[in-house]
């Protein structure tokens, strides 16, 4: 991990929060909490690893928590932008999954978008950083405020245990057929042996079973789920099968359907820009410009406003051309 010497002298994004830091005794945080550009500027614009080391820094010279002054100070959906970047992913995702279970109701998109997406590496951290965090098993916390078929699908994915680089073209068209009858019966043994294909088979596995689907019944397998199916365990079966697809596309999807089907759900367009920054965002990008005809930059400029449109943008990283 690099130190603050390395990060601070080469850096001039750097440097202002350093003399910041450094000014301590010159009241540096009502310094900070009056000068959102410096935080927005430096925030965004550094890597998450180099964000560990500033709130480092800052607790070694301030004794004081980054992240907890950050809390403390801001207010509003900027507030949560810039303390959701100081999470390291896994804790991100951890702290998402908490608030979506323990607020007042389950978000169970939430829970659908962290975990119809991750990689079992991932779901692997994000496990322990949830127990970490909140003294708390994120599996049993999934099984006590989610039910039926669809905490059955959540319980199954946040197992991690899907199969990874295989593909048996055999195998692939049993696994259609069992899909197809489970579109077709819908009983309860059925859905169970639908939500295990999806949940563990590799992704690999599920293009030949997704093709081989579409060969003996003539239907894609996001429109059988849809007309056979319905509520939260349709839209997870759905993601799950995206993802699959197009990891990206599936994102772009939320956003748009975020900010122009829900009147800008601020939490989902939040949590997906800051959990795919340093992942995919700029593909979802791509995807969100070639699917909707508009580009993210451009919607967000749109429905956001103030310092809050500002960090959703620098995160974005739009050219003017976006606009």
């Amino acid at each position: 991990m690099e130190t603050l010497k390395q990060v601070c002298p080469t850096d001039h994004l750097l440097r202002p929060l350093c003399s910041e830091v450094n000014n301590y005794h010159q009241n540096v945080l009502w310094r900070l909490y009056c000068d959102k550009d410096l935080l927005l500027d430096i925030l965004t614009q550094r890597s998450g690893a180099q964000r560990q080391v500033i709130a480092e820094a800052y607790q070694g010279m301030c004794g004081r928590d980054l992240l907890g002054d950050l809390k403390e100070k801001l207010s509003g959906h900027f507030k949560d932008v810039m303390v959701g970047l100081m999470y390291p992913p896994p804790s991100y995702d951890a702290h998402e999954l908490w608030h979506a279970m323990k607020g007042a109701g389950t978000e169970e998109n939430c829970l659908i978008d962290i975990l119809a997406s991750r990689t079992n590496g991932e779901i692997f951290q994000m496990r322990e950083a949830y127990y970490m965090q909140y003294s708390s098993d994120l599996q049993e916390d999934i099984y006590s405020e989610t039910s039926g078929h669809f905490r059955d699908t959540l319980v199954n994915l946040v197992q991690g245990t899907r199969e990874e680089g295989y593909a048996d073209p055999a195998v692939a068209a049993q696994d259609a057929v069992v899909l197809w009858e489970a579109c077709q019966q819908r009983t309860g043994e059925h859905k169970t042996l639908l939500q295990v294909i999806l949940c563990t088979k590799s992704y690999q596995q599920l293009w030949l079973v997704f093709q081989e689907f579409q060969n003996i019944s003539g239907q894609d397998i996001v429109d059988a789920i849809n007309e056979c199916y319905d509520g939260y365990f349709q839209e997870l079966l759905v993601a799950i099968v995206l993802c699959v697809r197009d990891k990206p596309a599936y994102f772009a999807y939320r956003l748009y359907s975020a900010i122009h089907d829900f009147g800008f759900h601020n939490k989902t367009v939040i949590r997906i820009i800051i959990a795919r920054s340093e992942i995919d965002l700029m593909t979802i990008r791509k995807r969100y410009k070639e699917r909707y005809g508009k580009s993210l930059f451009h919607d967000i400029k749109n429905f956001a406003s103030g310092h809050y449109e500002k960090a959703l943008l620098a995160l974005c990283a739009g050219d003017a051309e976006d606009y």
